[in-house]
């Protein structure tokens, strides 16, 4: 009995030394931001809707709003981000060496990213697939595209679903690869190869931004891949992750209850107890990530919820023409789903 009383004391001390240095190391992230007074978000070198500046250098798109949800969270002030452009080649690295905070750059949730690269995926932003644009004619599927040469940017998932989508639909399709997406985009438009493949999102983006005439390019309704896109961070240091993660959800969970930009005041009067805890109006589920009780109500006024996001940076009134299809919510036949904020 000594010997196994021994063994569980042991066991104990070593498990509480364990969690002593996992909370020395919690919280790293956000005191450095704390401190310097601004969040470093890496973001596309421009892909309209997504991440793209003005002439000005003032970011905007989908991606950039979350920055600015989580800026106003933490920091209470969504202009106290930096933004650093980086390339699909650029992007983990930049993460991985410290240069950026947080990675909100539409890169695809995938096994070998999430075990091998030290970062963690904090939830999906947006839904997509890949696709083929090619001009408007004859080719109405991407199965038609036997022989064909395609334009597609090196280093991504991107890359290498097509050779898999290739291989096995025996189309021996030609890949014409670039490490930069504006000379994929370039070579497609100046006639170098008959198709661009990347993410849908990323195909209507760039045929409403750099096609001379949009409507003289067609996108295949052919989806090749599963594409979930989320913002990243690195591993050990959960409360950063839990900030990024739980922001995020905080303003789907917002849409789903009907908070907005415009009506957050009047909501936190709400008699419903789940917009009271989203709004900080009668519990503070701040603390639990080192944040104070109004966090989301902030990050809400800044931003709206997910559907004003989508709606301002992507959807059907924009250039962008996104559908919201798979990004609608859970119970309007999407696959947005919020875990509860409670």
């Amino acid at each position: 009995m000594k010997k196994y009383a021994h063994t569980v004391i042991g066991t104990v001390l070593a498990t509480a030394g364990l969690l002593a240095g996992t909370s020395a190391m919690a919280g790293k992230t956000l005191d450095q931001i704390k401190q310097r007074g601004q969040i470093v978000c890496g973001v596309n070198t421009g892909l309209a809707g997504f991440s793209a500046a003005d002439s000005s250098g003032n970011w905007s798109g989908l991606d950039v709003d979350h920055c600015r949800a989580v800026a106003a969270a933490v920091l209470s002030d969504a202009t106290k981000v930096k933004y650093v452009p980086l390339t699909a080649q650029q992007r983990f690295t930049a993460l991985q060496s410290g240069e950026i905070d947080v990675l909100a750059r539409n890169s695809t949730s995938t096994l070998s990213r999430d075990a091998s690269l030290g970062l963690h995926f904090a939830g999906v932003n947006y839904y997509d697939g890949q696709g083929f644009m090619v001009p408007k004619g004859k080719i109405t599927s991407a199965k038609q595209l036997k022989g064909a040469t395609v334009c597609v940017q090196s280093g991504t998932t991107t890359e290498k679903n097509l050779t898999d989508y290739s291989r096995a639909n025996k189309l021996n399709l030609k890949p014409v690869v670039f490490e930069k997406v504006e000379a994929a985009t370039g070579a497609y438009f100046a006639g170098r190869c008959q198709a661009y493949t990347t993410d849908t999102s990323g195909l209507a983006s760039v045929r409403a931004k750099e096609a001379k005439d949009p409507a003289a390019h067609v996108i295949l309704p052919d989806l090749v891949s599963k594409e979930p896109l989320g913002p990243m961070v690195r591993r050990g240091d959960d409360e950063w992750l839990a900030i990024n993660k739980w922001v995020l959800a905080g303003l789907i969970e917002a849409e789903e209850y009907g908070i907005t930009q415009a009506n957050a005041d009047q909501m936190k009067s709400s008699d419903n107890p789940q917009v009271g805890r989203l709004l900080g109006a009668t519990e503070d589920l701040g603390k639990h990530l080192g944040l104070d009780k109004e966090w989301l109500y902030r990050a809400i006024k800044v931003t709206g919820n997910y559907g004003e996001i989508f709606e301002r940076n992507v959807g059907p009134k924009t250039s962008i023409n996104l559908p919201r299809g798979m990004n609608r919510q859970w119970n309007q036949g999407g696959l947005l789903y919020s875990a509860p904020l409670r």
